[in-house]
């Protein structure tokens, strides 16, 4: 007799989750526009300045120093606040940031601009907090994975938007209009996006307390033969790698095919939609055909290909084709990885490893850069792209023989792992289906 009008409740529960959802997909995919406006046209504005290779390397890698350090603040106070105050503070923060960029005429300005826009994107863990709180256990890998989905699209509008302000109304439009985009995203969440914590009263609310486990960074990294810590290395080593290339791609396109400041958004367009249709079309057959061992080696041998056969393109089809190798890598080596590291350790642990990779991944994207720029300048332009080539195919070597503990046949969840999206460069991850994380693999 009850089941009839609570499954209506329960129906109108979800629409009404939905909705809501649907308006931070809305912000998070605006938010990413306004980020990915300005990413490909720093290079130029830098070089005009007198800025070396190694300079615009340490100046990307400014936005990732400065979110390294923002993240845990963030996140104690949306604990404390709630995520909606934060996450509509941290698009106030990213608008001024834009407006610096507009107006900079100095180096010190452009990185100021940097390190203020990563201040503001230091809010990525809320977001995804905010998705945690808003679904049920089971439905947050799915709603991550939405989460994502919605980022990745912006890195398809925003960079050729970006382009075309520059050519339209000159140098300082893409800043004023990043900022004025950050705006009213900022004006559509103060009044549309609820707090998360009104949405849903967690289901995890009764469990047992799980005691946390203090480990360090290094001591995770620092054991390696351990199969945590080798497929920790492998995400650092290849998310480093591809966001190392960002900051010479824009010169090295410049150099060899001429493309300027008011085309290079195209290019990071194409990286872009590259990387959607891959996630939307080939990854998910790809996870059910090979499972996330083959499917992380997969992608090593793509992203490591296209990274070494970028700077030898002669002619816009051997380039473009590298172009879709990188993001076809990342899309397959990123989920599975991290898919993979959700199995392999201890449920208790699993946050904290899911941290330690974070935090690994973070600091090679403030490394990396650096090292490409400063090889850029002293040793040729094709250097930083073969050497970030190389060590990603090595990371194959640390990914060989990994084994995963078949889950049991009354289990058959998933874990629920995911990668986050870092606001200010092209969306390159995916959360893993529930059908990658409940595969049975053999190596």
């Amino acid at each position: 007799m009850d089941s009839g009008p609570a499954s209506v409740l329960a129906s109108m529960e979800k629409a009404f989750l939905m909705g809501k959802f649907a308006v931070l997909m809305a912000t998070a995919f605006v938010d990413m526009i306004g980020a990915v406006m300005i990413l490909p046209l720093i290079p130029f504005y830098a070089d005009t300045m007198g800025a070396s290779g190694f300079v615009i390397g340490v100046l990307i890698s400014a936005f990732s120093i400065a979110q390294l350090v923002s993240v845990p603040l963030w996140g104690r106070l949306s604990d404390r606040h709630g995520r909606r105050p934060v996450v509509v503070l941290g698009l106030a923060i990213s608008s001024v940031s834009y407006i610096v960029f507009a107006f900079a005429d100095s180096l010190w300005l452009l990185f100021l601009s940097r390190a203020v826009q990563g201040l503001g994107g230091g809010t990525v863990g809320v977001i995804q907090a905010y998705v945690a709180d808003a679904h049920a256990p089971e439905e947050r890998a799915k709603g991550l994975g939405w989460l994502s989905a919605a980022t990745s699209l912006g890195t398809i509008v925003g960079p050729a938007l970006g382009s075309v302000l520059a050519a339209i109304w000159g140098r300082s439009a893409p800043g004023l209009g990043a900022a004025m985009l950050c705006l009213l995203n900022l004006a559509f969440a103060w009044r549309f996006l609820p707090e998360a914590r009104e949405l849903r009263t967690s289901t995890d609310s009764h469990a047992v307390p799980v005691p946390a486990v203090k480990r360090s960074p290094w001591s995770v990294l620092g054991r390696p033969r351990d199969t945590a810590a080798r497929l920790i290395w492998t995400y650092a080593v290849a998310i480093g790698a591809f966001y190392g290339i960002l900051a010479v791609l824009t010169m090295f396109l410049s150099r060899q095919f001429g493309v300027g400041e008011k085309t290079i958004g195209y290019f990071f367009m194409w990286f872009g939609a590259a990387g959607v249709i891959v996630r939307t079309t080939l990854v998910g057959p790809a996870a059910r055909r090979l499972g996330e061992v083959r499917m992380a080696r997969v992608g090593v041998v793509l992203l490591a290909s296209g990274l070494t056969l970028f700077p030898f393109s002669k002619t816009y089809a051997v380039l473009l084709f590298s172009m879709t190798l990188i993001p076809l890598g990342t899309a397959f080596t990123f989920p599975a990885v991290t898919a993979l590291l959700s199995r392999v350790v201890p449920s208790r642990e699993r946050g904290t490893y899911m941290g330690v990779q974070q935090t690994a991944g973070g600091m090679a994207r403030v490394v990396f850069p650096w090292w490409d720029g400063w090889a850029f300048d002293h040793i040729g332009m094709a250097a930083p792209f073969v050497v970030c080539g190389a060590l990603t195919a090595g990371t194959l070597w640390l990914i060989q023989g990994v084994k995963v503990p078949a889950r049991r046949a009354r289990t058959g969840q998933s874990s629920g792992a995911v990668t986050p999206n870092t606001p200010g460069s092209p969306s390159v991850v995916s959360a893993p289906t529930n059908k990658v994380a409940s595969r049975r693999v053999s190596a």
